[in-house]
């Protein structure tokens, strides 16, 4: 477990945390950030991946407006440094360093050659953009906000994506979580799951909205997933 430099696309370089798997070579992944950077919680994700086989590493998306961010999801102040952060984000640059970061991935020693993304609230964004705009093998969006409006790109996707739904996301609405699902329904390549009663961050460790049950099954069907299009 470590940290590395990635270079990005339009110069500059960002820091990644990475996790090795003990058997190599391994699928890859992108695992993408919360609003609160790569902080504890990413990093126990990545191992956690690791430990399940995969090599993963997830890159620090703020680091054009502020390097090393580590927040958590404790205080209020936290929470709005969070929100400007993501508000302060370009998502499409973004989007190039998560590219970098899985060239990056496909590229070490350690990496079968296929390689995904999986992401996390803003990640769960990210990994719906990853699925339209990227070659990745397979992407995982869990509770990402805002699909609704990404709606128009779903057309491009064309490998395997796994969307996981928090039916009462109080980042969304009825209706917006209805469009996202029903503009995917067609698409042989999305599968769109529906968590009845859960919350935003449902999958978040320690967090106020945090379900076992509904975390371990999320869990269990994404490894499945990156077993089956990594393998």
């Amino acid at each position: 477990m470590s940290d590395v430099m990635i270079d990005a696309a339009d110069g500059g370089r960002f820091s990644a945390y990475v996790a090795k798997p003990t058997v190599a070579p391994a699928g890859g992944l992108v695992v993408i950030q919360e609003i609160f950077g790569v902080n504890a919680v990413m990093r126990e994700m990545c191992d956690w991946y690791a430990s399940q086989g995969f090599l993963a590493v997830c890159p620090d998306l703020f680091w054009r407006q502020q390097p090393g961010v580590q927040l958590t999801d404790k205080t209020q102040e936290e929470w709005n440094q969070a929100f400007a952060l993501m508000n302060g984000m370009d998502q499409d640059k973004a989007v190039d360093d998560l590219k970098a970061a899985l060239a990056w991935v496909r590229g070490q020693d350690g990496c079968t050659g296929k390689a995904g993304s999986v992401g996390y609230c803003l990640g769960g964004r990210l990994a719906f953009m990853m699925a339209t705009r990227s070659d990745a093998d397979a992407n995982v969006g869990y509770y990402g906000v805002g699909l609704e409006g990404l709606l128009g790109e779903a057309g491009k996707i064309a490998k395997p994506l796994l969307l996981h739904i928090a039916e009462n996301d109080k980042f969304s609405s009825p209706e917006k979580r209805d469009a996202a699902v029903a503009g995917v329904k067609g698409n042989k390549w999305v599968t769109a799951k529906v968590y009845p009663g859960m919350d935003h961050a449902f999958a978040r460790p320690g967090g106020e909205h945090y379900d076992r049950d509904a975390a371990d099954e999320a869990n269990r069907l994404t490894v499945e997933f990156f077993r089956t299009h990594l393998a």
